[in-house]
């Protein structure tokens, strides 16, 4: 069996050398040490997850995932930083990030992160003709494509997936503990925070839907309302 194609950006040679070297025991690594040479491999070489720095030469690791997310919306990314302040980690899952670990970070944590997302990647999603309707929208979930009369927007894998669960949901109330456990397998302060940049960014999708709300039920969760 072919291992997954592991693309780790790193300019600091001693800890790339001992990141890469642990998760070439799980992973095919392409070690890239400036963002340039990194984006270069990523289009021409096919990746199944990134992995990356945010303080690089050439690019930065925020440059090259935007770069990326423009050219694939559904490859995992994984920032490593010594950037600690909330506004970076933030930016990073608003470029469409799927986490964020901060340095100094247990390898154990990172390649189980890793597997979990390489996992929900591989995951055959169970092919049905239902199409969910959203006020002027059609939604598709098993090709993340949403489409009205005026727009379409392919969603990230994350976003099809919270949108997927409201629906399944509709007018009923969402605990946030349910959502996150269900999306993001744990309900730490951090995937916390990423659900929060999810709701947000379906929210203006979907804000042209007079008849389609995400409610806040305060210290409870979430409800998707439809009229």
């Amino acid at each position: 069996m072919n291992k997954k194609r592991i693309l780790y950006v790193e300019d600091d040679e001693t800890l790339a050398f001992l990141t890469a070297d642990n998760l070439e025991q799980h992973f095919e690594v392409i070690h890239c040490g400036n963002g340039a040479d990194a984006f270069q491999k990523f289009c021409n070489e096919e990746f199944d997850l990134c992995v990356l720095d945010i303080m690089l030469p050439d690019m930065d690791g925020f440059e090259i995932a935007t770069e990326i997310r423009k050219r694939n919306e559904e490859i995992p990314i994984i920032f490593l930083s010594a950037k600690t302040m909330k506004e970076d980690r933030i930016k990073g899952l608003r470029l469409g990030a799927d986490d964020y670990l901060v340095k100094p970070y247990s390898i154990e944590e990172l390649i189980l992160k890793i597997e979990i997302f390489l996992n929900r990647s591989q995951k055959v999603i169970e092919k049905s003709n239902k199409v969910y309707v959203i006020g002027s929208f059609e939604f598709v979930y098993e090709n993340y494509f949403l489409k009205s009369d005026k727009k379409e927007i392919t969603l990230t894998e994350r976003e099809a997936g919270l949108l997927k669960l409201f629906l399944d949901n509709t007018n009923t109330v969402l605990k946030r503990e349910k959502i996150l456990t269900s999306l993001w397998e744990n309900d730490d302060y951090f995937s916390g925070r990423s659900l929060d940049v999810f709701i947000s960014r379906l929210r203006k999708i979907l804000k042209e839907e007079p008849n389609v709300k995400i409610e806040n039920i305060p210290r409870v969760g979430f409800k998707m309302v439809i009229d």
